[in-house]
């Protein structure tokens, strides 16, 4: 779930959250006011439905002891003339005392990306997760212990009743890893807001989760429905009968995140040394970030000039393995940059063979990447062993086999998103959304399995790394008005 923050001053507690103190054996996260048989709330990009996701919460049956939460959640779209659909359904039961643990999550996923179970049981070891996979041996994980509450399960509604910023651990369905979720009540009173032409009386609490920086506004009604969630201004969750929730645009994913130029770039934006200069509005501050290959000028308020140079690395006499010099985030193995995973290190030694040289080695890894898959938009998986078994995708599983084969040399890497010029078939010149990586050679370089270049040209504009939400707020406010 995207999710966002920012600091306001404490709500006052409102009586329809208010009441007695929860008794001590029970926290009160467990009786807040809430759609007993759950809610739907359809997803929304830039005014275009893509999905709807479906939330139940409440004591598991049978078990005063216990609190569960169910999170559905279905996304279909056009991706290119392919069909891309996922289907998630989260379950995770606690323990219904204050600050009770998490105590087992089943993560189910299908669909575009791969079909995958996760299985989740607190131990006093640890977490030990059981991965299941069709055609796969069964794989046990072991993962640090749990640090999630029961508390940090509804924050949203909890904020609101305490009248307080609320923080805690989460753990993310995709890559199991624990992050710090802070949601804020707004210090309003309440407001009336129309959802679906009718209008409801809703108080805000704003969080934020620090994987995704995005943020998201959560309107809450007095009976304690979600009644929308506003991701930044792109993405919507808006509350609708179950019926409406699942009927779904035909969404072409590509052209209806675009951004558009007013001209073509000139040849030299495709040469390596190359350049690319543009004129920008939306583009937020913390986004203007000057790089080794982007460089920002503001113009007045709104417009900023960005220029985008493409060269190759000047250290090219450095051997592998190399130490990652962002503390070794680069070269860990994950449950998606699977750098580990036997055969990804067989394969990875194979095609670099008797080349100790680090750049050297980063473009055959990167050249038979971009060679040996087939470029298969919509065809997605989500895991680096499924992508080998696969052998197809687009820009994002390139961009997941070529990093998780640097990884596993020693070759400090990481996935970078941004835009790059194309030009498809209706002929309107276009920065379209694309993945492609990051070594460390000695220096940092940028290069594209997806389009089989050494050196990423200057049409690469970079905004964010590794799949991150945190570009989101981007889509659909980035206006391009001039190329150089």
């Amino acid at each position: 779930m995207i999710r966002t923050t920012f600091f306001v001053a404490l709500l006052a507690v409102s009586s329809a959250f208010a009441g007695p103190p929860a008794p001590s054996s029970r926290s009160d996260v467990i009786d807040l006011p809430r759609p007993e048989a759950g809610e739907y709330l359809g997803l929304y990009l830039s005014g275009k439905k893509i999905g709807y996701t479906f939330m139940k919460l409440g004591p598991v049956a049978g078990n005063p002891d216990q609190f569960e939460t169910v999170n559905e959640f279905v996304m279909k779209a056009m991706v290119g003339n392919n069909k891309s659909e996922r289907y998630l359904k989260d379950t995770r039961v606690y323990e219904a005392k204050p600050k009770g643990k998490l105590v087992t999550f089943i993560i189910e996923k299908k669909g575009d990306g791969g079909n995958e179970t996760l299985e989740g049981s607190s131990t006093a070891q640890g977490l030990r997760v059981l991965r299941k996979r069709p055609g796969q041996p069964n794989e046990v994980l072991t993962l640090p212990a749990v640090k999630e509450l029961v508390e940090d399960a509804d924050q949203y509604r909890l904020a609101l009743k305490r009248g307080q910023k609320l923080s805690g651990s989460v753990i993310d369905s995709q890559d199991l890893e624990h992050y710090v979720l802070t949601t804020t009540p707004e210090a309003k009173p309440w407001a009336e807001r129309t959802i679906g032409g009718v209008t409801v009386k809703v108080k805000k609490v704003v969080t934020i989760s620090d994987k995704e920086k995005v943020a998201t506004d959560v309107y809450i009604d007095e009976k304690g429905r979600i009644v929308e969630m506003d991701f930044a201004g792109t993405m919507k969750a808006v509350a609708e009968p179950k019926d409406v929730a699942q009927k779904l645009d035909v969404v072409e994913v590509f052209s209806h995140t675009r951004i558009t130029l007013p001209s073509v770039p000139g040849p030299i934006a495709r040469e390596i040394p190359g350049q690319l200069v543009l004129v920008a509005t939306g583009v937020p501050e913390k986004f203007r970030k000057d790089t080794y290959r982007q460089k920002f000028k503001a113009l007045d308020k709104e417009q900023v000039e960005i220029t985008i140079t493409a060269v190759p690395p000047k250290v090219k006499d450095k051997v592998w393995p190399l130490t990652d010099p962002n503390g070794g985030a680069n070269l860990k193995s994950t449950l998606a940059v699977e750098s580990q995973h036997p055969k990804i290190v067989e394969l990875a030694k194979k095609v670099v063979g008797s080349e100790k040289n680090a750049y050297a080695a980063a473009k055959k890894v990167v050249a038979w990447v971009g060679g040996a898959m087939t470029k298969d938009y919509g065809s997605s998986s989500d895991r680096a062993s499924d992508i080998l078994t696969n052998m197809k995708g687009d820009c994002t599983e390139h961009a997941l086999l070529a990093v998780s084969m640097l990884r596993a040399i020693g070759i400090p890497a990481r996935r970078v998103d941004g835009v790059v010029y194309l030009m498809n078939d209706d002929k309107v010149p276009a920065l379209y959304w694309h993945e492609w990586v990051e070594a460390y050679v000695g220096e940092w370089t940028q290069l594209d399995p997806t389009f089989n270049q050494e050196v990423a040209d200057a049409t690469h504009f970079a905004v964010g790394e590794e799949s991150n939400a945190e570009i989101t707020p981007l889509i659909g406010s980035v206006k391009v008005t001039q190329v150089k």
